[in-house]
């Protein structure tokens, strides 16, 4: 899994490509981390899922862990473009009652 990161405003958007899975998840929690770190005035934080092309239970993992990160900082957060199986995984876990699909 790949992560890039542009800054539009007071919103930070991270592009996600590749598999979101066990083997791949650590250095980009920490690449994420460092980001909202580093951007802790933002008023949002935007994750784009339309390059992930397989996701398990470790992204909903994944997506949790940042939204609380996120919520310490009082920062909103939101899901963008998943693909059509990932959009069913977050659905079912209900990830979308938290954090709004945009």
């Amino acid at each position: 899994m790949e992560l890039t990161s542009i800054r539009k405003g007071r919103d930070l958007f991270l592009y996600l490509t590749g598999e979101i899975d066990g083997h791949s998840v650590a250095p980009v929690r920490l690449q994420t981390d460092a980001l909202i770190d580093d951007n802790a005035g933002i008023s949002r934080a935007v994750f784009n899922l339309a390059g992930v092309k397989f996701m398990d239970s470790t992204g909903i993992g994944f997506l949790m862990g940042r939204y609380k990160k996120l919520s310490r900082y009082g920062i909103g957060m939101a899901i963008e473009a998943p693909d059509r199986n990932a959009d069913k995984i977050l659905s079912m876990s209900g990830i979308y009652t938290l954090v709004p699909k945009i």
